[in-house]
C-alpha cells in the first residue's frame, strides 16, 4: 500500500504518518508539504530518515501533484488551520479557498485520476456559531456547562454537539472551506464510487505541536506558562471559563488506519472525532493544572468577545464508536504532562513556531 499524506510536514500530518510507520512497518508513504508554516520543517528530517519521501510542492498547483505516481490512499491534512483565518492574521479569505478548498479539489481529482480513496481531515468549526452561541449556558465551578433537555433532534445531547447539529453560516471563512471541501468530496464519492472518510476533528494537542494560540491552545498555554510568558482570558467576562475538548494526534492516527484498512465507501463517511466530554476542560482549568505542574504566573483579563469564539464546544464521537469500535484512549492529563515535558526539555518552542 502506498499512501499520499499532504500537508505531511505539519503536526498532525507528520504524527499520522510516524504511527503509520510505526503500526504497519513495510507501507510506502509520500508526502507533499509547502512547508509555509513556521516550524513545519522541524518535522521533516525525521521523517526521510524512516524512509518517506517528501515533496516539496504546493496542493493547489496541479503541476506539483503530476509526478506523483500509483496511490492507494490521500490523508488530506493541509489546511490553513484557524478560525481566525480571513479574519486578522496573514491570509487573506481568497488565500483561505485557494489553500483549502481548492487545494482539496485537486486532491480529488488526484484521488480519481489513480483509483485512490481520501480521508478527510475537517473540524469542528463547520457546526454553526449562531446555534452554539445560542445553547443554554451555565457555570459550575471553573467551567461553563451546557444546558441540555431532553430534545436530541437539534444535535446536541450530554455527550456534546453530533453530526446533526446545525451547519448554518456563520462558520467563518475557515469553517465555510472545510464544509465545502466536505461536500464536494461527497459528490466524488457518488459519482465515481471512491472510498471517502470525513473526520471532523476537535482540539488536536499533543508534544511538538506548534504552540500558536490561533492553532494550538494547549501547546500554546502550557508553553506560555512554562516561560512566563503573557497569557489573556480573552471574551465572556474574562474569566477563562470557556470549553473546548482535546484529542491525542495518535487517537486520531488509529482511526484513520481503521478507515484505510477498511477500504470501502463508509456507511456513514462524516464523523466527529474529538476527546469528548471526559477530556474536556475550560482554560481556567488548564491553568489550574498548570499551577499545579509548572508553578504560579499571572493570567491578564480581557472581557470582550472576537468574532468567532464560543463558550462551548465538545463534540459527541459516539458514532465514530458504533461504526469504528472507535474512541480515545489517550487522556486530557496524559497530554498535558506529554506537553509540559516537552516544553521543560525545549524552552525556546514558541519562538521557533512564531
Amino acid at each position: 500500500m502506498k499512501i499520499l499524506i499532504a500537508g505531511i510536514c505539519g503536526f498532525v500530518g507528520s504524527s499520522i504518518a510516524h504511527h503509520i510507520l510505526e503500526s504497519k512497518p513495510g507501507t510506502k508513504i509520500i508526502g507533499i508539504d509547502n512547508l509555509l508554516r513556521s516550524g513545519s520543517w522541524n518535522n521533516k528530517q525525521s521523517l526521510v530518515n524512516k524512509g518517506v519521501h517528501i515533496i516539496h510542492g504546493d496542493i493547489r498547483l496541479q503541476a506539483d501533484l503530476n509526478e506523483i505516481g500509483p496511490i492507494s490512499w490521500i490523508i488530506d491534512a493541509a489546511a490553513v488551520p484557524s478560525v481566525t483565518s480571513g479574519l486578522e492574521g496573514a491570509f487573506t479569505p481568497h488565500q483561505v479557498l485557494q489553500h483549502n478548498l481548492f487545494g482539496t479539489a485537486n486532491l480529488a481529482e488526484l484521488a480519481r485520476q489513480r483509483g485512490a480513496g481520501i480521508v478527510f481531515l475537517s473540524t469542528s468549526r463547520v457546526y454553526s456559531i449562531t446555534q452554539m452561541k445560542d445553547v443554554e449556558i451555565q457555570t459550575l465551578r471553573d467551567r461553563y456547562h451546557a444546558v441540555v433537555g431532553d430534545d436530541t433532534t437539534r444535535g446536541l445531547s450530554q455527550l456534546g454537539i453530533s453530526e446533526r447539529f446545525s451547519t448554518e453560516s456563520p462558520i467563518s471563512f475557515y469553517g465555510a472551506s472545510k464544509l465545502a471541501c466536505e461536500k464536494i468530496l461527497m459528490e466524488y464519492a457518488e459519482a465515481f464510487e471512491m472510498p471517502v472518510h470525513i473526520n471532523r476533528c476537535g482540539v488536536l494537542a499533543g508534544a511538538g505541536q506548534f504552540a500558536r494560540p490561533d492553532q494550538g491552545i494547549v501547546p500554546f498555554w502550557i508553553h506560555s506558562w512554562h516561560s512566563r510568558s503573557s497569557l489573556e482570558y480573552i471574551g465572556f467576562d474574562g474569566r477563562g471559563l470557556q470549553v473546548r475538548d482535546c484529542l491525542h494526534p495518535r487517537d486520531l492516527a488509529e482511526l484513520v488506519l481503521l478507515q484505510i484498512e477498511k477500504g470501502s465507501f463508509a456507511p456513514h463517511p462524516v464523523l466527529n472525532v474529538s476527546g469528548g466530554m471526559n477530556n474536556s476542560f475550560s482554560l481556567r482549568e488548564l491553568s489550574e493544572w498548570c499551577y499545579e505542574r509548572l508553578g504560579s504566573h499571572t493570567v491578564e483579563s480581557s472581557p470582550e468577545n472576537r468574532k468567532y469564539d464560543v463558550p462551548w464546544l465538545v463534540l459527541d464521537s459516539s458514532a465514530a464508536k458504533r461504526v469504528w469500535g472507535w474512541s480515545p484512549s489517550i487522556s486530557k492529563k496524559d497530554i498535558f504532562s506529554e506537553v509540559a515535558t516537552f516544553a521543560e526539555n525545549n524552552p525556546d518552542w514558541i519562538a521557533l513556531c512564531s
